[in-house]
C-alpha cells in the first residue's frame, strides 16, 4: 500500500527544499504524482531521502548479497529436490525391471522344471524299452544257441 504526502509536508519532514524535491522527482529518484490538489510524494521516498545515499548503497549491497545468497540456496535446494526425484524415479524403474526379471526367471524355471519332468519320464520309458529289448534279445539268442547245441 502506498502512502502519499503533500510536497509541503514532505519538505517539512525531510528538511529539503521544494526545488530539490522537484529536482529529485524529475530525476526519478522520488516517486511523485501531480494532481489538481498539488504535487504528492510517496512516503517510502521520504525514508530514502532521509537516509544518506552512501548508507543506502551499503544497505542495497548487503540486501543484494543476502538476496543472491538466498536465491543461490533456493536454486541449490531446487536442484537437490530435482535430483532426489530423479533418483527416486530411477530406483522405481530399477525395481520394476528387477521385479519383471524375477517373474521372467520364475517362468523360465517353471518351464525348465516341466521339461525336466517330461525328459525324465521319456528316459524311464526308454530305459524300460531298452530293458525289454535286452531280455527279448537274450531270449532269442538263448533259443538260437540252444538249437545249435541241440539242447531242446
Amino acid at each position: 500500500m502506498q502512502t502519499w504526502l503533500n510536497i509541503d509536508e514532505f519538505a517539512t519532514l525531510s528538511g529539503k527544499s521544494k526545488k530539490s524535491i522537484i529536482a529529485l522527482c524529475r530525476e526519478k529518484k522520488l516517486k511523485c504524482k501531480k494532481t489538481k490538489e498539488g504535487i504528492f510524494v510517496e512516503v517510502e521516498a521520504l525514508a530514502k531521502s532521509l537516509v544518506p545515499i552512501q548508507e543506502l548503497q551499503i544497505i542495497e549491497k548487503e540486501n543484494s548479497i543476502v538476496e543472491k545468497t538466498v536465491s543461490m540456496f533456493l536454486a541449490l535446494h531446487e536442484k537437490v529436490l530435482m535430483s532426489k526425484d530423479e533418483t527416486i524415479e530411477a530406483l522405481k524403474e530399477e525395481n520394476k525391471f528387477l521385479k519383471e526379471s524375477i517373474y521372467s526367471m520364475q517362468e523360465v524355471y517353471d518351464e525348465s522344471k516341466k521339461t525336466i519332468e517330461t525328459l525324465q519320464k521319456q528316459l524311464e520309458i526308454t530305459q524300460e524299452e531298452l530293458e525289454f529289448c535286452r531280455k527279448k534279445y537274450k531270449l532269442m539268442w538263448g533259443r538260437v544257441l540252444k538249437k545249435e547245441n541241440g539242447e531242446e
